[in-house]
């Protein structure tokens, strides 16, 4: 009896011991293949494309700013305080139009050198004047030839000139003005047709003249805003396919929904260095629109068209893979499978690429990422 329950304890625990087996055999085996299946790549289905038939635009971009092709400068002849003006920025002006007047302080060295010589030549002037009439009646009773006389006449009108010279000139010193001569330098007037683009001083302040010395203060700023140009700056890069007389499109960024046309009209012969990079200053012809005022200053970005192709074969420039220096793209021939083809390209605009040979309308084409993360990669060796 006791023999019979030993082995039936024994069985039992047998099954015991192979059921546990076989369940830490299965969890072993069920976990390998999760993570075997976790860590197995999923097969990639590429995506496809075909060339097409577009124009294709090569451009570049030149940043800049809108300025008037004339602006004048007005400055002071001579040097006061700024006693008035008559315009302020924004006011349509004329030729010969009033500016400002200036009240003048004169200078102590010209006011008293001026002075002197109108003594002088009121001393002068006077004994003039008196030989004159002593000589008139010596000439009236035949005392003393014509020629004489005549001499005598000569003498006195030339100091009373001498006079009336040093009368104005004083008056100029002092005032700025002369009443006799019609001479005017405190007052400011336009020399130009055009707006005033800006008044940098106001009244009250002091203003110097301008001279071989001194440049002098600006009164008025004044221009022409009926022709505007655009002044910017293109690499070295690009600078030796633009040629005079090429299209420009503009974009003003105060101006988002407008676009204005310009034609190139100046490259610079000489480049400026600026971060390290070298640029060439250009100039273009703003065509103005109606009803559009274009303020100096504006900043502008501008399209320069450096060469066109107009209805040619052209792929996305992200399907192409270049190594050593050639070009291919994958070409599909049949259920996921590919192969290589080198092909001849032209004309690119950044995104489009032009086909000159290697490819037809007909060929299917791999589409090829950026981003390795996503479904693939453009390669270069």
């Amino acid at each position: 009896m006791k023999n019979e329950t030993n082995v039936r304890s024994s069985g039992l625990s047998r099954t015991k011991f192979i059921t546990i087996s076989v369940l830490v055999l299965s969890s072993f085996l069920g976990t390998g293949y999760f993570l075997y299946a976790k860590s197995a790549k999923p097969a990639v289905k590429h995506e496809t494309t075909k060339p097409f038939y577009t124009d294709i635009v090569k451009k570049t971009v030149a940043s800049g700013s809108i300025v008037p092709r004339r602006e004048v400068e007005i400055k002071s002849q001579v040097s006061g305080v700024l006693n008035k003006l008559f315009i302020e920025p924004g006011d349509l002006v004329k030729t010969g139009q009033l500016l400002a007047k200036i009240q003048i302080i004169p200078d102590v060295v010209q006011l008293n050198r001026a002075e002197a010589d109108l003594k002088a030549a009121t001393i002068n002037y006077n004994n003039a004047e008196r030989e004159y009439h002593r000589n008139k009646s010596l000439f009236e009773g035949r005392l003393i030839s014509e020629s004489e006389y005549n001499k005598v006449v000569l003498d006195f009108e030339l100091r009373e000139q001498q006079l009336e010279s040093a009368q104005n000139n004083l008056e100029l010193v002092k005032e700025g003005a002369s009443k006799n001569s019609g001479n005017v330098s405190n007052l400011i007037y336009s020399t130009i047709d055009g707006t005033v683009l800006d008044v940098p001083v106001k009244e009250g302040s002091f203003v110097t003249e301008t001279n071989n010395f001194n440049a002098g203060t600006t009164i008025v700023a004044i221009a022409d805003m009926n022709q505007m140009i655009f002044e910017g700056e293109v690499d070295e890069s690009e600078v030796g396919r633009l040629s005079k007389g090429q299209l420009i499109t503009m974009k003003v960024g105060a101006l988002e929904d407008e676009s204005f046309d310009a034609t190139l009209e100046y490259i610079s012969p000489k480049g400026k260095e600026k971060d390290g990079a070298i640029s060439f200053a250009i100039r273009a012809a703003v065509q103005l629109k109606e009803g559009v005022f274009l303020r100096s200053g504006y900043s502008a970005n501008a399209e320069i068209i450096m060469d066109t192709r107009k209805d040619v074969l052209a792929i996305n420039e992200g399907s192409l893979k270049i190594k050593k220096g050639k070009t291919y793209v994958e070409i599909a021939k049949g259920n996921q499978q590919y192969e290589n083809r080198e092909i001849e390209t032209g004309l690119s605009d950044g995104i489009n690429i032009e086909v000159v040979s290697g490819l037809s309308e007909d060929d299917t084409i791999k589409k090829i990422y950026k981003d390795s993360k996503k479904k693939g990669k453009k390669t270069e060796a």
